[in-house]
């Protein structure tokens, strides 16, 4: 197979070279070459014809976010955001998903976090030059018809990774100040989760938080898994609430979507909607398949749709998956399945 040919691009000389040799030191990347700011990297783009730019959001005359919606607009390709853990970084990251990067990977601030980081990007890059781009324009969300739900005591569980900002953006879109109670998994960072509820809260008729322990689930209420260092689960204490828990990575992740789903198959069994949506790998898939196991209806986004059909292709192929649904509709179709008498 031929190499996947990265340009990066940064401003800092250091971070420039240390990244090119991470990428290169993996047999299947190969770095074609290296920019110090986006007007450079406008002609080498042309130039080499890279299938992968890593792409800083913080540089001078033109930051990696307007540098992105120009490269979103004049020449669609996959883009992997290198972003600095902090607040300010975390919303300009997200809004770079939402324009159509296909990942973020965080800047290292200390030498350990150099080695995790730059070993990092470049699955980071793997996965983006396997990635089907989407500009903004691709993922139009179906007609908003909030305020026709009607509670059933249902819980909605959801599980994204890689294009999952943008999923979970249209699909919260949709839901109304009545929804189920819904828990969500995404891998993120563990600074940007916090931003990320608060963007989809903007966004949607519920209240969307970052999901904290003991919190009762309720109606009209979306809780976001924490990044990092615990996992998300669904119990019954009291009524149903979320509890996190640390321990290991589960199916490679923390927080992982197997260890919610099958959280939510033994406490709530068959008043549950489950939905996998875009992302690398199998994580979601088994668990998925225990809450179909357990009576609840389960969804799974459509390869057409998704960034990357990784999640939702392995738990369709186990049977986890009881229809298949493109982006701009799985919103209502979550919302539907919640309704269905049993």
């Amino acid at each position: 197979m031929p190499k996947i040919r990265v340009l990066v691009v940064d401003d800092s000389a250091t971070m420039r070279g240390l990244i090119t040799a991470a990428l290169n030191r993996d047999s299947e990347i190969e770095v074609v070459g290296a920019a110090g700011d986006p007007f450079e990297a406008r002609g080498m783009i042309k130039a080499l014809n890279p299938d992968v730019v890593t792409l800083d959001i913080e540089m001078p005359n033109m930051n990696g976010i307007e540098f992105l919606e120009k490269i979103m607009r004049l020449r669609p390709m996959p883009v992997v955001m290198v972003s600095s853990l902090t607040q300010a970084g975390a919303e300009m990251t997200l809004r770079a998903l939402e324009l159509g990067a296909v990942d973020c990977v965080g800047k290292p601030t200390t030498a350990t976090g150099t080695a995790e980081a730059l070993a990092e990007v470049a699955e980071k890059v793997k996965t983006a030059a396997r990635a089907s781009v989407r500009t903004k324009a691709d993922a139009a969300p179906a007609p908003v018809r909030r305020g026709a739900y009607v509670p059933t005591g249902d819980v909605v569980a959801i599980g994204s990774s890689t294009g999952g900002v943008e999923a979970l953006l249209s699909i919260l879109t949709q839901f109304p100040e009545t929804c189920p109670p819904t828990v969500i998994t995404q891998h993120m960072p563990a600074t940007f989760t916090a931003s990320f509820a608060a963007r989809l809260d903007r966004a949607s008729g519920a209240k969307v938080q970052e999901a904290t322990d003991g919190a009762l689930l309720e109606v009209g209420k979306v809780y976001v898994a924490p990044g990092g260092a615990t996992h998300l689960e669904v119990v019954r204490s009291a009524g149903l609430r979320c509890r996190l828990t640390a321990g290991d990575p589960v199916s490679g992740h923390r927080p992982s979507v197997d260890v919610l789903f099958r959280s939510v198959a033994q406490a709530v069994g068959d008043k549950a909607v489950g939905a996998i949506l875009t992302g690398m790998g199998r994580d979601g898939a088994q668990g998925l398949l225990q809450m179909r196991q357990a009576g609840a209806r389960t969804v799974g986004q459509d390869e057409a749709s998704c960034v990357v059909y990784g999640m939702p292709r392995a738990a369709f192929e186990l049977g986890a998956v009881e229809k298949q649904v493109s982006l701009s509709s799985i919103g209502q179709s979550i919302l539907d399945l919640a309704s269905a008498r049993r």
